[in-house]
């Protein structure tokens, strides 16, 4: 007689082997695997920025002669840039950003020109442009594209010649400068004191970086920078054409109120704080200029020079 079956008692009946499913039950249960990351998921925002990061960095190492794609951060460097239909590739702008009128001008013009606009949080913009002040935007901007210094004083020359533009052409040439905001800031003298161009080395030189946009605030869209593969041989060929070539410089035998060659074709030459014009650019120099300072200040910063010597050229120019 078989034994009662008691409650909650389990019996197992023995069984040969079944046959095996192939493991397809078990891969049912290991489904589709870990979830990707959110930079691998193509329609994530993540993913975007990665893609549109890798995009920045150079391609088969380091390019010559040039400076790698850049970002241009500020609302006004951002808007100018823009409105010179600079090619930009990309807008990274902050997910909650105070709308005001350049940010809508912004994102209008990036979205009449098919621009991407690509929505990151304030930590990722804040790495992406490296702590830089943004203001919530940043532009992605390919590679500057810089004129001939010769060729770009010579098209001036003519423009004035044949009255194309109504003053004679002004330059600034920077002699060892290296800090990119100096840069900026020499640029955006040179705008606000109609100067039309500026000039830097081809090596040893700063260039035009997202720090040079960002402190001539938008300035760069305006005034060209222009390369020179040998900042003397380049003043020669000026001085060629018909340019005057004045360097400033503390020790200068002229004082910038009595510049007499202010009204005529000039290249303005402003050497790194402390180290000054370099020996082969003074000698190259029509005259050597100096600004009149108090005796406890030592030397004016390269930028704060050229942006009173420009003042003082467009004062007397406008009274000729």
């Amino acid at each position: 007689m078989p034994a009662p079956k008691r409650p909650g008692a389990i019996r197992k009946n023995k069984k040969g082997p079944l046959v095996g499913t192939g493991g397809h039950g078990r891969k049912a249960l290991e489904g589709r695997g870990p979830t990707p990351k959110a930079e691998d998921r193509p329609y994530h925002k993540a993913h975007k920025m990665k893609k549109a990061a890798e995009r920045r960095q150079p391609q088969g190492g380091r390019t010559r002669g040039k400076v790698q794609e850049d970002l241009v951060t500020g609302r006004n460097s951002v808007v100018e840039a823009l409105r010179a239909d600079i090619p930009a590739k990309a807008l990274y702008a902050a997910s909650r950003i105070d709308v005001d009128d350049r940010v809508r001008e912004i994102l209008q013009i990036c979205a009449e020109r098919g621009i991407t606009i690509l929505e990151a949080s304030k930590s990722e913009l804040d790495r992406l442009t490296s702590d830089a002040v943004h203001q919530g935007v940043a532009l992605q901007v390919p590679a500057y594209e810089y004129e001939d210094a010769v060729e770009t004083a010579r098209r001036l020359m003519t423009q004035w010649e044949k009255r194309h533009i109504r003053r004679p052409p002004l330059l600034v040439a920077l002699d060892g400068i290296t800090d990119p905001r100096n840069l900026g800031a020499i640029i955006r003298s040179a705008s606000a004191f109609s100067g039309n161009a500026v000039i830097v080395p081809e090596r040893r030189s700063v260039g035009v970086t997202a720090s040079a946009w960002k402190t001539s605030a938008g300035a760069a869209a305006r005034v060209p920078v222009a390369k020179a593969a040998n900042l003397n041989r380049a003043l020669e060929e000026l001085k060629g054409m018909g340019y005057f070539v004045v360097g400033l410089d503390g020790d200068g035998d002229v004082q910038l109120p009595g510049l007499e060659l202010a009204t005529e074709p000039l290249v303005i030459v402003v050497g790194a704080e402390g180290k000054g014009l370099s020996r082969l650019v003074t000698e190259n120099c029509d005259q050597v200029v100096s600004i009149p300072i108090d005796s406890a200040m030592e030397s004016l910063n390269a930028s704060m020079a050229v942006g009173i010597t420009l003042y003082e050229v467009s004062r007397r120019r406008a009274g000729s």
